[in-house]
């Protein structure tokens, strides 16, 4: 809430953002105002602590930060960065996860990995593409390329191809269950699809049935259907945009046995605003159960959507409590 309204404090003459660490004063010792401007002509002053006349300064330093990410050829450092916009390094970099959900640092990389995304489209040749991107080596763009596109350089060329996926569909006490993984972990959990639709969504990919080394991660997510509040440390490989990434980890991070609302997942990730983005990331996640969309409810406390039905989500729920 910081940045939409102050709380003016009446017996001190003081106003606060909403996050300030400061003890809360007496209900009837506060009011709340729409804006510092506000409170400045009601006869208040800022608080030095949590300094709420800094908001704005906050967010058009961020702005520019990200300005200087996208202009900069090399990644930039954050003591770069924080200079540029007159911040102390540690406080920049803080204040700029807090809005935007991830660090200066991950933001970076992701936007570079993106921009080697469309120069794999437009050229032919992997390596102009890697120095188009702004990559000083190849080595960084593969390590890149595999944590943001889901796949190597040539592969992502390719359309996928050369990406080989195994799957399997397996009976599970709430219907039928695709899991399909590639050689580095878990790539799509889905209800009632079948090899048909695995091969719609990577057109490209070599798709095989899974051999006896699968049938264990097969095993494991079917067990997390019956009881997913159980821990697993299953590999995934999953590819999306830092918003989505930071909001799959927002719901990896709901403990079993408790929701969220799509606010709280925004906030979470230092996006207030975003709610139906957060909402849209929800509904983008390829790992039932595993990355627990299921724990998400709406503001007004009922179930909202499932893309696997409201009778399962509620189910997982109620299994999840009795756990």
């Amino acid at each position: 809430m910081d940045g939409r309204f102050v709380i003016a404090v009446k017996t001190t003459r003081i106003y606060c953002k909403p996050s300030c660490p400061a003890r809360r004063p007496r209900r009837e010792n506060f009011e709340l105002l729409p804006s510092n401007d506000a409170a400045v002509e009601a006869g208040y002053r800022p608080c030095l602590r949590c300094r709420p006349d800094e908001v704005g300064r906050d967010r058009s330093a961020i702005a520019r930060a990200v300005t200087l990410i996208e202009q900069s050829e090399a990644i930039p450092s954050l003591t770069d960065l924080a200079e540029a916009v007159g911040y102390a390094p540690h406080h920049f970099q803080r204040i700029f996860t807090r809005d935007l959900g991830v660090s200066p640092a991950a933001y970076a990389r992701a936007l570079r990995a993106r921009r080697l995304g469309d120069a794999l489209e437009r050229t032919g040749r992997i390596t102009d593409a890697i120095y188009d991107a702004g990559y000083e080596a190849p080595s960084r763009a593969y390590a890149d390329a595999q944590a943001h596109l889901g796949m190597s350089p040539s592969a992502w060329r390719k359309g996928g191809a050369g990406a080989v996926i195994r799957f399997a569909v397996a009976e599970s006490s709430l219907g039928p269950l695709l899991v399909a993984a590639t050689d580095k972990g878990l790539c799509r959990i889905a209800f009632d699809e079948d090899e048909a639709a695995l091969r719609a969504r990577f057109p490209e990919a070599t798709i095989r049935a899974g051999d006896a080394d699968f049938a264990a991660w097969v095993e494991a997510v079917v067990a997390l259907v019956d009881d997913p509040a159980r821990p697993n440390d299953l590999p995934i490989d999953v590819a999306g945009t830092a918003f989505q990434q930071a909001v799959w980890q927002a719901l990896r991070a709901i403990p079993a046995g408790e929701t969220r609302s799509y606010g709280e997942i925004a906030a979470a990730i230092g996006k207030p605003g975003a709610v139906r983005a957060a909402g849209t990331a929800c509904g983008d996640n390829n790992l039932a159960v595993v990355i627990p969309c299921h724990r998400v409810l709406r503001g007004d406390g009922s179930l909202g959507g499932y893309a696997y039905g409201i009778a399962r989500k509620e189910a997982l729920l109620r299994r999840e409590s009795a756990r």
